[in-house]
């Protein structure tokens, strides 16, 4: 059974506190495990999480800031300690290469499991698999710094009305979508007769960065947006100075961007309490709004109900 759904390992930024760990986001999306920006101290929140080292088959940097990167060598020496067997894909800017050197060969490690360095150095597409593809936009921070987005592709979903009417069942289903039509009694039926368009989901994952084209391109249309939101809206020139985001601003993008779920996170420690992000954000945006907590699950949203046959 497939599994769509955000674990939160930690959402604090800069530093760690007494309730939140430094950054780190596992994105289990059916297959694939996307690690994004393990901090310090991830290995230890994998275990509370109860995610195995086994689940990750890919690590996403977005920047080479210690609370976005310094959980990097627990975490590829607990690959090869646990004997995960399948490559992991590890996308970090191309410009921190040296850095993600020292971060992998930090310690001495007997190194058995197979990690394969894919720097990224320009926006756009750097990865493609059965989940569709992976996409890197550039983001505004003092750092070079890059946001993801996972887009599956567009498919059909199947009409049972639809299929019992055309008498199409059993193994003639799978081979009409494979091949896009099926010769069924002389009749020579489309696929489009028994399916209509459906959708791909998107998730990006925006970490540092002022509001910049990026933001946008990337949380166009999400499903699940995670975006920082390290200040409140009276702070906003730190934000813009420190090259960060306000819950205001978060709200604002998810809003212009058709955005379905909202995930704030990344908080800074100078605020007391969660909820007024949250309250921030919802002045411009009206859906969903999660205000992350360490060790969350955040489910991806159900896909929208389909358009009935008749239209």
């Amino acid at each position: 059974m497939s599994v769509r759904e955000l674990v939160v390992l930690g959402t604090g930024s800069q530093v760690p506190t007494r309730t939140r760990n430094h950054n780190g986001y596992l994105l289990r999306w059916d297959g694939e495990g996307l690690l994004f920006d393990p901090g310090e101290g991830t290995q230890r929140q994998m275990l509370f999480a109860g995610v195995p080292a086994s689940s990750i088959t890919r690590i996403c940097l977005t920047h080479f800031h210690g609370d976005h990167c310094l959980g990097v060598p627990g975490v590829v020496q607990r690959l090869s300690l646990d004997g995960v067997r399948h490559p992991v894909t590890a996308h970090f800017p191309a410009s921190g290469a040296e850095y993600f050197g020292r971060l992998r060969r930090a310690s001495v490690f007997h190194e058995t499991a197979e990690l394969v360095e894919a720097p990224v150095s320009e926006p756009g597409e750097i990865a493609r698999g059965a989940f569709g593809k992976l996409v890197a936009r550039r983001l505004s921070h003092p750092v070079e710094s890059f946001g993801y987005q996972l887009i599956e592709p567009d498919s059909r979903r199947m009409l049972p009305e639809r299929l019992a009417a055309l008498g199409v069942s059993g193994q003639a289903v799978g081979r009409m979508q494979r091949e896009g039509f099926l010769e069924l009694d002389g009749r020579r039926i489309e696929l489009a007769e028994a399916s209509e368009p459906r959708r791909g989901q998107r998730f990006p994952f925006v970490m540092d960065t002022r509001l910049c084209d990026g933001v946008f391109e990337l949380a166009d249309g999400a499903d699940l947006l995670v975006i920082e939101a390290t200040f409140r809206a009276a702070d906003a020139a730190l934000a813009t100075e420190y090259g960060h985001l306000t819950a205001a601003q978060a709200g604002r993008v998810a809003a212009e961007c058709g955005v379905r779920k909202l995930v704030l996170t990344h908080f800074s420690q100078r605020y007391a309490d969660p909820e007024q992000f949250r309250a921030e954000a919802a002045e411009t945006f009206g859906g969903e709004i999660v205000v992350a907590e360490d060790l969350g699950r955040v489910a991806v949203p159900a896909r929208r109900p389909a358009r009935s046959a008749a239209g």
